[in-house]
């Protein structure tokens, strides 16, 4: 009886200094444990999503208050040197607003990107603190986690500005919030089959940051910035230079006896390409996120182009009424991308096959003031030579024509859209 009562205590022993680590679900615990350690995960307590927790597990956590709130009622050494809160720069204010008029896409782990040089996250946490067998519950922690990325058009840089922000807490009167702690993670990768030779990244000296809620409180926001070193101007001898990256951060959440830091949570990730592709890409070198949806809008409206965006509004929707005519016909642009070709013999075979299809529908259409207007452009992997006849040609007004395609050069130019990147046709009323 003596020793069982020993090996008892020992175990509450135990139970008390285990990790309390973030956890998204309890498979990635499971997961993690055993691909790093082969043994069980550790007895103690853990924080949970709440949105896991049935709602009668939730009853008494409602009443969360703000921490500084919290703080001040607590008063330690870690507390008693708080201050208000660092705002947001405000060059930022913007995006942050209109990354909060996107909600359901913010808080996606790509977060909303807004286009190829600006993109946000605004996710937010809700966490419950128990024991790890589930009988006890120690408190509850909600926050906002923020990330802005910033790529640059002439720079091979990106800028990252991460936050914690908007922190309430509700522990236990046993339980001191003042000794939570939350960290952010980041890490990168490159994938060298998809970049060109030799590629290559440098990381900010400091990826991680793992600190009391104090501190997040009232200095919220810290800066991370990658750069890609390049050789020189080599995109005359086929390199452009491109290098396809992917920054990644996890978030960890622990109390005072927590293990390290758990891997694998992907709270946030951001596809990143550099490149020194040279005057095709407008500025020499610079730096995209790659995930963002880039459209060519044209209005219906538009005196400018009015001829050329109704042409290409019936070919993605009203394809039978364009040539050449078929069965079934579709043609591409709005669900499925188009993608720029560079290539100048190539493009000029696409013109050549599209301007013998208005001969063939309108005959000689010499000194009309008018020109054969194609699409998919002849700057597209899509145009009228791929051999699929998924194309249109309609005779339209010549300056509309040219218009059109400034249009869509200064598309190309802004976007940094080089040889085989795809966009899409958005057409307006």
């Amino acid at each position: 009886m003596k020793i069982r009562t020993t090996l008892i205590r020992l175990a509450r022993a135990t139970a008390t200094t285990a990790a309390l680590t973030l956890l998204t679900a309890a498979t990635t615990t499971a997961t993690y444990a055993a691909s790093t350690t082969n043994a069980p995960a550790p007895e103690g307590t853990v924080f949970v999503d709440a949105a896991s927790l049935p709602a009668d597990e939730l009853r008494g956590l409602d009443r969360l208050i703000p921490y500084a709130e919290y703080a001040r009622s607590h008063r330690s050494e870690s507390v008693a040197r708080q201050a208000a809160a660092d705002p947001a720069p405000g060059d930022q204010q913007d995006l942050r607003q209109q990354c909060a008029n996107h909600a359901a896409q913010a808080k996606t782990a790509t977060g909303w990107i807004k286009s190829r040089f600006e993109s946000c996250q605004k996710r937010p946490f809700d966490l419950v603190l128990r024991d790890i067998r589930g009988t006890t519950t120690l408190g509850r922690l909600k926050f906002d986690q923020w990330v802005l990325g910033f790529a640059y058009d002439g720079s091979r840089r990106v800028d990252y500005v991460a936050s914690i922000e908007n922190i309430w807490v509700e522990p236990i009167p046993t339980e001191d919030a003042t000794k939570w702690r939350i960290g952010q993670h980041f890490h990168h990768s490159i994938n060298a089959s998809k970049s060109d030779p030799d590629p290559k990244v440098t990381a900010p000296q400091t990826v991680n940051r793992d600190e009391l809620l104090g501190v997040w409180d009232t200095k919220p926001h810290w800066n991370l910035t990658y750069t890609s070193p390049d050789k020189g101007a080599l995109f005359e001898q086929g390199n452009q230079q491109r290098v396809l990256s992917t920054v990644t951060m996890d978030l960890s959440a622990s109390s005072p006896n927590s293990a390290p830091y758990m891997e694998g949570s992907n709270a946030y990730n951001s596809g990143v390409r550099y490149d020194y592709a040279g005057k095709v890409a407008g500025k020499y070198k610079g730096t995209v996120f790659t995930k963002a949806r880039v459209e060519l809008v044209m209005s219906q409206k538009d005196p400018a182009v009015n001829e050329s965006a109704v042409h290409i509004y019936d070919a993605l929707n009203r394809p039978e009424r364009t040539f050449p005519s078929w069965p079934g016909k579709s043609v591409p642009g709005a669900k499925e991308p188009l993608h720029r070709l560079v290539d100048k013999e190539k493009q000029k075979n696409n013109r050549t096959r599209s301007i013998k299809e208005c001969g063939k529908v309108w005959g000689d259409y010499a000194g009309t003031g008018l020109q054969c207007d194609e699409y998919p452009f002849a700057s597209t992997k899509e145009g009228s030579t791929k051999g699929d006849n998924r194309f249109s040609v309609r005779l339209i007004d010549g300056d509309d024509n040219e218009t059109g395609g400034r249009r869509l050069d200064q598309m190309y130019t802004l976007n940094r859209i080089l040889d085989g990147d795809a966009f899409y046709m958005k057409v307006t009323n």
